[in-house]
C-alpha cells in the first residue's frame, strides 16, 4: 500500500513562490510515475505536471510552463512542485498522485493512489 501526504501550502501574495512536497510510504517509489493536479473551487480538477519514473517531465498548462517545475528524489522518496511567480487564478487544493505504471498520462483516473491534498492560496 502506498500513502502520498503533501506539504507546503500555504497563502501567498502574488509574485511569491512556494514549493510543495509530496512524501510517499511503500515501496517502489523509483519506478513510478507521479504527478500534481489542482482543482479550484467550482472547477475541474485539472493535471499540473507529471515525472515519469526516468526524470522525464510534462506540464500540459500553458499557465504554469516557466513558472512550476516537477522534480522527484527518489533517494527521500518524495515529490516536489516548486511554483514561482505564483497568480491568483493559481489558487486551488493541489494533490500529488502516483501510478503503478513507469510513464505519465493526463487522466487522474490512470493514477493508482493519491494524497489528501494542500490548499495553496494567492491573494492579488
Amino acid at each position: 500500500q502506498v500513502q502520498l501526504v503533501e506539504s507546503g501550502g500555504g497563502l501567498v501574495q502574488a509574485g511569491g513562490s512556494l514549493r510543495l512536497s509530496c512524501a510517499a510510504s511503500g515501496r517502489s517509489f523509483s519506478n513510478r510515475a507521479m504527478g500534481w493536479f489542482r482543482q479550484a473551487p467550482g472547477k475541474e480538477r485539472e493535471f499540473v505536471a507529471g515525472i515519469s519514473w526516468s526524470g522525464s517531465t510534462t506540464y500540459p498548462l500553458d499557465s504554469v510552463k516557466g513558472r512550476f517545475t516537477i522534480s522527484r528524489d527518489n533517494a527521500k522518496n518524495t515529490l516536489y512542485l516548486q511554483m514561482n511567480n505564483l497568480k491568483p487564478e493559481d489558487t486551488a487544493v493541489y494533490y500529488c498522485a502516483g501510478r503503478q505504471q513507469r510513464v505519465f498520462t493526463k487522466n487522474g483516473s490512470d493514477y493508482d493512489y493519491w494524497g489528501q491534498g494542500t490548499q495553496v492560496t494567492v491573494s492579488s
